[in-house]
């Protein structure tokens, strides 16, 4: 179905299923009494609050949030979830519920993704009819959003693996030295190189070695904390961040990233790549700078790198 909104086009692909993708058109459902602000058409005044509350935000999450509170005030939502699959997206609002509608947000010139409403008894067509309005609405603060998204993970991420850049790390840096300051808490830094990384290249062409690169982020992100962080140095060179870790927790965690990688089933066309990995750490002191704390690290790399590889020392 196309309709223009807003000197674009909407098209919506409707679908009315049960959570687990079959129609159940036997279902016992009580439909509840329609609520009176959507058994007449919204006024002008709740259109203009509606696309008010969707315009005081850039970040996704927010805005997703903000559309299910509002939505949830003119037709009687349980949950709502948000996919994109290009930007890896999944924002989850409230509960899943038995019934459920689908809509695919596409325009002219992009994909926006899609947006499916839960709750426990079937919607009415008014309800249906008066949910797609409010949608046309949603086009431009979402595609505000994503681009607000795609600018900040170009400006802070590594587009091939997704760690954090140079940027985004000394932002964390001098960010955590603060909250180490304040806190009076351990913060201590990993420096990881790819052992022999260049006859991965040399061997299985660039595009293998592309692809180990982006499966050593994924093997770190799975081996550490949600709020420790990894960010690209530069070539085969990652730095990892453990906020509140001391400098004997720090060796533990180093150790137990050397070991997955060199665990790592990192298999390209059907070929295994053996991968291992050389680590140095340090942990800041009360008179150190973050240059300081870098170079201790680097400099114990080198140690590693200098006794055989695939070990970690500690500065």
């Amino acid at each position: 179905m196309n309709q223009p909104v807003q000197q674009t086009h909407l098209s919506k692909s409707r679908k009315l299923t049960a959570v687990n993708g079959q129609a159940s058109p036997n279902a016992k459902v009580n439909i509840k009494p329609l609520h009176p602000t959507y058994t007449d058409n919204l006024s002008v005044t709740q259109r203009l609050q509606f696309i008010q509350k969707l315009q005081s935000s850039l970040e996704i999450d927010t805005l997703i949030q903000q559309l299910f509170n509002t939505i949830n005030g003119l037709i009687e939502l349980d949950g709502l979830t948000y996919l994109h699959k290009e930007y890896d997206l999944t924002i989850h609002c409230g509960k899943t519920k038995h019934h459920s509608c689908s809509y695919r947000i596409i325009t002219e010139t992009d994909q926006l993704g899609e947006i499916i409403g839960y709750r426990q008894q079937r919607f009415t067509e008014e309800e249906l009819t008066c949910l797609e309005d409010l949608l046309h609405y949603v086009v431009c603060p979402l595609r505000n959003a994503l681009q607000y998204r795609s600018a900040i993970q170009a400006a802070l991420y590594d587009p091939l693996t997704g760690a954090g850049n140079r940027i985004a790390l000394d932002n964390a840096l001098h960010r955590e030295l603060q909250v180490c300051k304040r806190e009076k808490q351990p913060l201590s830094l990993l420096v990881l190189d790819l052992d022999y990384f260049k006859q991965i290249n040399d061997s299985y062409g660039h595009s293998a070695g592309d692809y180990v690169l982006k499966q050593t982020v994924a093997c770190l992100h799975n081996s550490l904390r949600n709020v420790d962080m990894v960010f690209r140095y530069g070539g085969e060179e990652f730095i990892v961040l453990l906020s509140k870790t001391s400098k004997k927790a720090a060796a533990v965690v180093a150790e137990r990233l050397r070991k997955s990688i060199e665990d790592m089933q990192c298999q390209y066309n059907n070929i295994a790549i053996p991968l291992t990995a050389s680590l140095g750490t340090s942990t800041l002191g009360a008179k150190d700078t973050i240059q300081d704390l870098f170079n201790r690290a680097d400099q114990a790399l080198y140690r590693a790198k200098a006794s055989g590889r695939n070990v970690v020392i500690s500065s």
